[in-house]
């Protein structure tokens, strides 16, 4: 029994980690125009298939790759907000109409995804990060410390742009009250695209580490993205360290449900606390 307990702490930490990225570019959406955008999780998609394109299928270097595949996405989400999301913030829709815009974004980019690569799973391999090192008594690869590192080290730079930058005090603003922060100045439609670039850019980081790790197909941004709002409504929409904290909470509860059940039940396990916590929160 003990010798199992590190590699759950550690696999609680790489989900929590991977749950924990996807939230933060979540949650800065959400921060500034105030709807969950379901489209988000296909950008995770995206963001993976990019890098499988570039340098499967171009041939690229694993770095350029990458940042192909981070300034694709980034674009993709910029002309989402300014072809769907914003002539619908513009004439005032309701959170639900933005919602089930969003979900039409999610279905339409997915369904893109199958046409131009199908559905098959794939694969992206770096030799380097594929490697297996022993921590404490527990086996990870190099690409899953990466993902813990990426996730902590974009947390800090958020949240010191959110709390210390004349930026994020405008993100604060347009996320308090839009007409607000015009009155007072903002460039709110800069400060949204800018939002939408960076969290675009973070849903690929996210789809490419999956990529790297496990591999990618199109649905799998609909489950990152279930994760993710179950860590932000158990963390709390209104502070990313909740956000964080909500999706280790989350990780490591799905992976003592594992070790005592099994992986089928996984998710299961996640929607139940969702539910159970909907139901008795103060």
């Amino acid at each position: 029994m003990n010798s199992i307990i590190p590699q759950i702490i550690a696999n609680s930490i790489i989900a929590g980690s991977l749950y924990a990225l996807v939230g933060i570019g979540f949650f800065m959406v959400y921060r500034t125009v105030k709807f969950f955008d379901l489209g988000y999780g296909a950008l995770t998609a995206f963001g993976g298939y990019m890098m499988y394109w570039s340098f499967k299928s171009l041939g690229l270097h694993s770095v350029l790759s990458i940042a192909i595949a981070l300034l694709l996405t980034g674009l993709l989400a910029l002309c989402i907000n300014q072809l769907v999301y914003k002539p619908l913030r513009s004439r005032k829709s309701s959170n639900m109409v933005l919602l089930v815009a969003s979900l039409g974004v999610f279905t339409a980019l997915q369904a893109v995804l199958i046409i131009l690569f199908t559905s098959q799973f794939k694969t992206i391999s770096i030799s380097v990060l594929q490697k297996t090192v022993a921590i404490f008594g527990a086996l990870v690869t190099r690409t899953q410390l990466v993902t813990i590192v990426s996730t902590f080290a974009i947390f800090v730079i958020i949240a010191i742009v959110l709390a210390k930058t004349r930026f994020g005090a405008s993100i604060r603003a347009v996320g308090d009250d839009e007409e607000v922060a015009k009155i007072v100045g903002v460039n709110t439609r800069k400060v949204v695209s800018r939002v939408f670039i960076i969290s675009g850019m973070i849903a690929a980081l996210a789809g490419l580490l999956v990529g790297l790790d496990t591999g990618i197909e199109p649905t799998m941004g609909m489950q990152l993205l279930l994760k993710a709002v179950v860590a932000v409504i158990i963390g709390g929409v209104g502070r990313m360290y909740g956000v964080v904290i909500g999706a280790f909470l989350l990780a490591f509860i799905e992976n003592i449900a594992v070790w005592h059940l099994s992986g089928e039940w996984k998710d299961v396990v996640a929607f139940s606390v969702l539910i159970l916590f909907l139901l008795f929160k103060p």
